[in-house]
């Protein structure tokens, strides 16, 4: 797969070319569209972005600095493996920011977003029947944001999007697993958008709080982590296997 096809663009305006590449495969990282471990060259970047070598390598390295990429003494960049560890505590951040996040959103959004809203959730839940997890990936993450914006708080919006740069590659490996959870555990989103047309911005927060808290338990069990024995090879999996 050449990630050309995946690599996002953006609304960069007059942005210098270097930020221009920076904000792009930031974002890319943020949508998880790379596989945890896998090297990202810069002649690979510069041919995705379209761009000579010197923004993409401008870009690796600012997200090495900001700890979304790994840089290996060599010069590799790599797209980090989350240890279980790591995801444990990124979820656990994550349950508290992105609640708050649809708290004070709830105070501020409108009819006719949480109807478009509505709309990206039913194009979600399309995709999950049409076996397209690319486009499942990506109207999952515009639902979310498209609530956190509408907190006004850009400084947990920088918060939140700092985790998902760690969160976006596991997702990403983990599309098809994610795919066949059943369809009434794949999300709250609809109780969610419910509880805010009744204005009830505690409830919504706490519907989300509820669907990370059983997606990260599902992921834990279901996905071999880095350092970690290989999936299968767990005392749950046993546990199946015997009662198979």
């Amino acid at each position: 797969m050449t990630i050309t096809l995946y690599l996002p663009d953006i609304d960069g305006g007059d942005l210098p070319l270097e930020e221009r590449a920076y904000r792009r495969l930031r974002q890319a990282l943020v949508e998880g569209i790379f596989s945890p471990g896998e090297k990202l060259s810069i002649r690979r970047i510069a041919e995705a972005l379209g761009t000579s070598p010197m923004p993409a390598r401008t870009a690796l390295r600012r997200l090495a600095t900001e700890q979304a990429l790994d840089a290996l003494p060599s010069g590799t960049v790599l797209v980090p493996r989350l240890t279980r560890a790591a995801f444990q505590e990124v979820s656990t951040i994550r349950a508290e920011l992105e609640p708050l996040a649809v708290r004070l959103a709830a105070t501020r959004v409108t009819a006719r977003t949480l109807d478009r809203l509505a709309a990206v959730v039913a194009e979600h839940d399309a995709a999950r029947a049409a076996g397209k997890p690319e486009i499942y990936l990506r109207k999952d993450r515009e639902f979310l944001f498209g609530l956190y914006r509408e907190a006004g708080a850009p400084m947990l919006l920088s918060m939140i999007e700092a985790l998902w740069l760690r969160r976006g590659p596991l997702f990403w490996d983990a599309r098809w697993i994610l795919m066949g959870r059943p369809p009434e555990a794949a999300h709250r989103h609809e109780l969610m958008l419910a509880a805010l047309r009744r204005g009830a911005g505690d409830e919504a927060a706490q519907e989300l709080k509820t669907e990370i808290g059983r997606m990260t338990a599902f992921l834990l069990d279901a996905v071999a982590f880095e350092g970690a024995a290989p999936a299968g090879s767990g005392p749950a999996d046993k546990r199946r296997r015997a009662r198979g």
